[in-house]
């Protein structure tokens, strides 16, 4: 269906990752609705690891300027953007040098998982929701790829629930097997500031938790991989099953609605 705002949230996209199938996914299926005529844009982190350089990013300084209040602490959000290579199809990219200029992912050289990786979800969480409405540019979809961007539907329906610039929004998450790891215990603390509670997530703060807690709170659950592996698996078989899928990219436009 040609003519609808699409926006994927994502932590890994082709050509800014290699070697990833979520990264592969995403932009397969952000290509396939670009290239049928559909208003699509991506918002992912700034890792340090993306040459801005390289990949032509620069900053859209009508958008950065906005602070983001984490636990009372006030962090400035930076928004860059960059066409994706070889299309007009625009990524925008939610920095802040506190938390993504570093040159890995989530963890350090020595392999430790950083203890603020928490704090970074939610940052990128509601630095998408307030860019997206700063934009004044509102998504008929949101489909979510990854652990980071499976807070954000959490905080839609939570600390944005009486907000309804998205309230005829489609929300769909794809699950992937990701590596998973223990959010540090501050995280409670994070989401209670927010007056988030009540996370099953909370009571074993893991990354692959909060993926689980996500799936109550959008419309549809889509398999990122075919098959999902142990407890991933479990809490999508107990999803219902007119809001559980599995599509190729090239056929992604079934489930959006």
């Amino acid at each position: 269906m040609p003519n609808q705002k699409i926006l994927y949230v994502t932590t890994e996209m082709f050509p800014y990752q290699e070697d990833s199938n979520m990264a592969a996914m995403v932009n397969k299926m952000a290509l396939k609705m670009y290239r049928e005529g559909n208003d699509v844009r991506v918002f992912m982190p700034r890792f340090g690891l993306i040459s801005e350089r390289k990949f032509q990013l620069h900053e859209v300084i009508r958008l950065s300027g906005m602070n983001i209040i984490i636990n009372d602490l006030d962090q400035p959000l930076i928004i860059k953007v960059a066409s994706l290579p070889g299309e007009r199809l625009q990524v925008y990219f939610i920095d802040n040098d506190e938390y993504f200029k570093r040159k890995t992912f989530y963890h350090d050289a020595e392999g430790k998982f950083y203890e603020d990786n928490g704090e970074r979800a939610v940052f990128f969480a509601r630095g998408v929701i307030e860019t997206i409405k700063k934009l004044n540019w509102v998504p008929d979809v949101i489909h979510f790829n990854g652990w980071m961007s499976s807070f954000i539907p959490i905080y839609l329906n939570t600390f944005y629930k009486n907000d309804y610039y998205f309230k005829n929004t489609q929300l769909v998450m794809s699950v992937y097997n990701e590596p998973d790891a223990i959010l540090n215990a501050g995280i409670a603390d994070i989401l209670k500031f927010d007056n988030i509670d009540g996370l099953k997530a909370l009571e074993n703060p893991t990354l692959q938790n909060f993926n689980i807690d996500s799936m109550n709170f959008v419309d549809t659950v889509v398999k990122g991989d075919e098959f999902l592996e142990g407890e991933l698996d479990k809490a999508y078989d107990l999803i219902s099953a007119d809001k559980k899928d599995y599509v190729e990219p090239e056929s992604i436009d079934q489930i959006y609605k």
